[in-house]
């Protein structure tokens, strides 16, 4: 143990956090590039885009790349109202951010839509995804950085930056990164579901089940 004295501040809500940060003559405490304008005592968290305000008081305007929440600085509390809606509505929001953590890297989707969805993967040195198939998607992968070893079918091969390869649905795959740096590709899923849960392991080098 070690004898100290330093200032504590339980950062469990909103209006604990935004008393960490400076606030203006307007008493708006920002992160991020703002514009505001005629505003007075607000919070804004830009993770990352302009946000801009007119006129209003007394909010916090968090907007993350997962969700945009706009709530009365003395409701800010009852964010746990909304959690259990999208729980109750198995929403995608409530299961997964949009930048997912593995033991491999991660991967941060960037765009959805029906029958299609795009990633970007990043896999750290030296690690690999698991040997997988999907039995409702392809795949088409692209590198954009750093060299891939693919498994695809009964193939093994290499891809580097700008080259790509197609996985059909049913087809045991694998990417490792047998390099000392990132490896970042963008992958493209397509079929006629292109849910997380759509993968069935065959091998996994950090513990997760498999067949």
């Amino acid at each position: 143990m070690v004898s100290c004295d330093f200032d504590w501040q339980d950062i469990g809500c909103w209006n604990a956090y935004k008393n960490l940060h400076e606030q203006d003559a307007n008493g708006n405490a920002v992160l991020g590039e703002t514009i505001i304008i005629d505003s007075q005592d607000n919070f804004i968290h830009a993770e990352s885009r302009m946000v801009a305000s007119i006129g209003v008081n007394n909010l916090f305007i968090i907007d993350t790349p997962d969700a945009l929440l706009v709530s009365h600085r003395d409701r800010s509390q009852e964010v746990s109202q909304i959690v259990h809606t999208l729980k109750s509505k198995s929403h995608d929001s409530y299961k997964n951010h949009r930048t997912t953590i593995r033991p491999w890297g991660t991967y941060t989707v960037l765009e959805e839509g029906e029958r299609f969805k795009i990633k970007r993967i990043v896999i750290k040195p030296h690690a690999a995804l698991s040997l997988q198939l999907h039995h409702h998607r392809s795949e088409h992968w692209v590198v954009v950085k750093g060299i891939a070893s693919i498994i695809n079918g009964e193939k093994q091969y290499q891809l580097h930056d700008n080259e790509s390869t197609f996985v059909p649905s049913n087809t045991l795959h694998r990417i490792s990164n047998n390099t000392n740096e990132d490896l970042i590709i963008i992958e493209v899923q397509s079929g006629d579901y292109v849910g997380e849960d759509d993968i069935v392991r065959y091998e996994d080098s950090y513990g997760r089940d498999a067949v």
